[in-house]
């Protein structure tokens, strides 16, 4: 449980004067849930905090900027080492930087071999999913798509959709969402 995370989720909904039931209504998720979090009694999934950030009026990755430094642009350099984000069952890379109102939400994603977690959400904005390894199964609404490396999709993410691998590899892809 990040203590850190939920600070950050109260001190912008404070900033912002909404309470827990105006944040609880917009994003269906509980009050008592939603106090948890921000007390660090709860662990909280990434659907969880793009519901969380989209009521707040804010990019999910607001929440993982290490300093509030807020350049024009933000160069970043590779790493051999993706990290195991707490909010997700996969491995999961903001690849975002620190810029300031940013218009999208670039991150690279690992699923695990036959990672299947998760119910399909919606969120606002479009989403980008481009396969550079391995097999991603796509729910989209009603239907279901096998993407393969070199593979894309772009799509309205009001469209409830997930992600899965069924597969004993791994599957990494790179995933850009509009705010």
């Amino acid at each position: 449980m990040d203590t850190n995370l939920g600070k950050l989720i109260k001190a912008l909904r404070v900033g912002k004067k909404k309470t827990l039931k105006q944040i609880s209504e917009k994003t269906e998720l509980s009050i008592s849930f939603l106090s948890q979090v921000e007390r660090g009694k709860s662990s909280i999934t990434l659907e969880s905090l793009k519901k969380i950030s989209e009521a707040l009026e804010v990019s999910p990755s607001y929440f993982f900027a290490d300093e509030p430094a807020q350049p024009k642009t933000t160069l970043r350099r590779g790493s051999n080492e993706p990290t195991r984000s707490h909010l997700s069952p996969f491995i999961y890379e903001d690849l975002s930087g620190d810029l300031a109102h940013s218009a999208m939400e670039p991150k690279l994603v690992t699923l695990l071999p036959y990672d299947e977690k998760g119910a399909p959400f919606a969120h606002k904005g479009q989403e980008f999913v481009y396969v550079l390894e391995g097999v991603l199964t796509l729910l989209l609404g009603d239907e279901e798509h096998d993407l393969y490396p070199g593979d894309s999709i772009h799509m309205d993410s009001s469209t409830p959709h997930n992600w899965h691998n069924r597969t004993p590899q791994r599957v990494r892809f790179l995933c850009v969402n509009s705010n």
